[in-house]
């Protein structure tokens, strides 16, 4: 990556945090000249994603040949056999626009980025106000099973340990507060050279 390196905006949460729509707000905010890094994953299409703009939709097969090059900056098993990584093209390309890159990323993956790119990253986790409101957010989106919405309580109650190891833990318990904060953060540290 030898062109001009821009600023890495970590997003962070468990599932039904908030966090992609916090991220969806800033992304629209021309002014902080983002561009989503987009993942890939092995895992099936949700709803009404599409490839290519909401994640790579990739097999199993391809992610692992992608793993086996070193072409992620990081990459993770989220759930069993759902791998999520970040192409190191996707940050290259962004950066080729004289962009930051924002991302939407799982906890795991988050502190690879910061641990990378320890200057370039401001790391922010999204807490939920609480794990009973997390569940119940994530049964408002009815795009899970029963059991598929078990596993990422399960899941977040062990992310959420991961908090302190962030910048800033930026807890959503009002989303129109939460943006703004998100917003002056981000600003803050794209500003800051």
């Amino acid at each position: 990556m030898n062109q001009r390196k821009g600023k890495l905006i970590v997003f962070s949460a468990p599932s039904g945090s908030g966090k992609t729509t916090i991220v969806h707000y800033l992304l629209a905010q021309n002014n902080l000249n983002l561009d989503f890094s987009i993942s890939a994953t092995s895992r099936e299409k949700r709803g009404a994603e599409i490839d290519g703009k909401d994640y790579h939709f990739i097999s199993t097969e391809e992610f692992m040949e992608h793993k086996k090059n070193d072409d992620f900056v990081e990459w993770e098993e989220v759930y069993d056999n759902n791998f999520y990584g970040t192409l190191k093209s996707e940050i290259e390309r962004i950066w080729s626009e004289g962009k930051h890159v924002i991302f939407d990323i799982d906890v795991k993956g988050g502190l690879r980025i910061k641990k990378k790119y320890p200057k370039e990253t401001l790391a922010i986790f999204v807490q939920p106000p609480s794990i009973k409101e997390m569940e119940k957010r994530l049964r408002n989106r009815k795009t899970d099973s029963e059991e598929k919405i078990i596993e990422r309580v399960n899941k977040a109650e062990r992310e959420m340990k991961y908090a302190k190891d962030f910048d800033i833990i930026l807890v959503n318990d009002d989303l129109n507060f939460a943006k703004k904060e998100a917003y002056n953060l981000v600003e803050k540290f794209i500003l800051k050279n």
